[in-house]
């Protein structure tokens, strides 16, 4: 794994690989500011926490034949150089390899994207909302390019958003479902934002999100063809 910078892993997961025993190594760096984000401690590189990538590799050679998966997420997995090599390298363990990216580097995606089975698409909202929720410009035209790519190849992918109703409220929400729609998708995961981790007082104080009951009945009305969950 050299070339990759590690912030951290968890041994096992049962959620970020769809029907995989999966561990998940949390690459840093993201350039992005989003006010929930749980994962604060990896927007930089070469912070607090940093991980040897030659004793993680060495790790998961001993979980052969015990996990079923590796997922790279982040911080910013596609902002490392050093990915498409480790993507590789995972794969010649016998891993299936999965990718969690925001979606911001679409040529860098596309340059892992053969060496990957399965990515979470982090869809952060409406394009128009965009900028205010990552504190960075041009953030929308990226992550839709990103989804258009994927929708372009073979590689099975998830589309979802977390949701914190104090950044974007509902009417946000459909007309993210109606873009989403517009653009091809055919499935959406709208996550509960948790407090765990995110170093935003105010909106950690806020509590775990709470879905209304018939909120993706109007989500869906808004977008028919969208298969539309909640998962918290």
């Amino acid at each position: 794994m050299d070339g990759l910078t590690i912030g951290g892993v968890t041994p096992l997961s049962t959620l970020d690989f769809p029907d995989a025993l999966a561990a998940v190594i949390y690459c840093q760096g993201c350039p992005w500011g989003c006010p929930y984000c749980h994962n604060e401690p990896l927007r930089k590189i070469g912070g607090e926490g940093e991980r040897d990538a030659a004793s993680v590799l060495s790790w998961l050679e001993s979980r052969r034949g015990l996990l079923d998966a590796v997922v790279f997420s982040g911080g910013e997995p596609t902002l490392q150089e050093g990915l498409a090599a480790t993507l590789a390298a995972v794969r010649e363990l016998g891993f299936k390899t999965g990718l969690h990216t925001t979606g911001m580097f679409p040529e860098a995606l596309a340059d892992v994207l053969p060496l990957c089975d399965w990515v979470g698409l982090d869809v952060k909202a409406p394009r128009a909302a965009y900028d205010r929720i990552t504190g960075r410009d041009g953030g929308g035209r990226a992550a839709f390019a990103s989804l258009a790519l994927l929708l372009k190849g073979a590689v099975p992918f998830e589309a979802r958003t977390t949701w914190h109703p104090g950044l974007l409220d509902e009417a946000e929400l459909v007309a993210l479902a109606g873009e989403l729609a517009a653009a091809g998708a055919d499935r959406w995961v709208i996550q509960a934002f948790r407090p765990d981790g995110c170093a935003d007082e105010a909106l950690a104080a806020a509590g775990q999100t709470v879905f209304p009951p018939d909120l993706v009945t109007r989500l869906q009305a808004a977008a028919p063809r969208l298969t539309i969950t909640t998962r918290s």
